[in-house]
């Protein structure tokens, strides 16, 4: 018999010749350390590149301290006629704003608004919507618009904006030169309404009635307080436009 391997075809033999392996190639497949080896080094990079470029403020934010910016250079540099004189003659610092907690963002606003006005130790004509409802009328009059937000700033009779303007001329310095020439704060405060600005009326102790002889004898709205019985202190703040 012939071998497996020798198998005569037409007259000839063949030979099986073994097929050649291919020359020792520098590949090989990965495992599971060069894996590990591979995320250590990505980790390494990322914290490296990480330290090098610290985290940089969303997009959002910057467009949104941009604006803030720009409205306050343009209300600096162009007031317009629209908006009249706040306070008469004298340089002073109006702020209209509100005490009421009922939107937190509102309230933490004005917070950070008066705080920053009495770091400068100025005196600051602080006219709160929570306690007269007559400054929400008057500040629409001096603005002209009908949705307004607070708290607002008038300085020395020109309206500076909102608390984005306020905290970004308070960073870049610009809000240390508008208040200069303001009059300094009190020392001690009023002693007459204890820095509130405003007292009880004198007039209806009050109750917002006053007695009227005239017309029979009948009892009348005052119309020296407001819708809480309050009015404005004479000492420590001048009279409401």
């Amino acid at each position: 018999m012939w071998p497996r391997w020798r198998k005569p075809s037409h007259g000839y033999e063949t030979t099986p010749v073994p097929l050649a392996r291919p020359a020792h190639s520098s590949f090989s497949l990965p495992t599971l350390k060069d894996v590990h080896a591979l995320l250590r080094e990505e980790d390494d990079d990322t914290s490296s590149s990480a330290a090098n470029n610290p985290r940089r403020p969303s997009v959002f934010h910057r467009v949104r301290i941009a604006t803030a910016a720009l409205r306050a250079w343009r209300s600096l540099l162009d007031p317009g006629p629209a908006t009249p004189a706040v306070g008469g003659e004298e340089k002073r610092i109006v702020l209209y704003h509100t005490s009421l907690h009922v939107i937190r963002k509102t309230f933490d606003d004005c917070r950070a608004v008066r705080s920053i006005l009495r770091g400068f130790r100025v005196a600051v004509d602080e006219r709160d919507l929570a306690m007269d409802s007559g400054f929400l009328a008057e500040m629409k009059g001096l603005l002209g618009r009908q949705r307004l937000g607070l708290p607002q700033v008038f300085i020395g009779g020109r309206y500076v904006g909102g608390a984005d303007e306020i905290r970004q001329l308070n960073e870049s310095g610009e809000l240390k030169r508008l208040v200069e020439g303001v009059a300094p704060a009190a020392a001690g405060g009023c002693e007459r309404c204890g820095g509130v600005a405003f007292v009880l009326c004198g007039s209806c102790s009050g109750s917002r009635k006053r007695y009227m002889e005239k017309g029979g004898g009948v009892f009348r709205s005052c119309p020296a307080c407001n819708e809480n019985g309050l009015a404005r202190c004479p000492d420590c703040c001048p009279p409401a436009l």
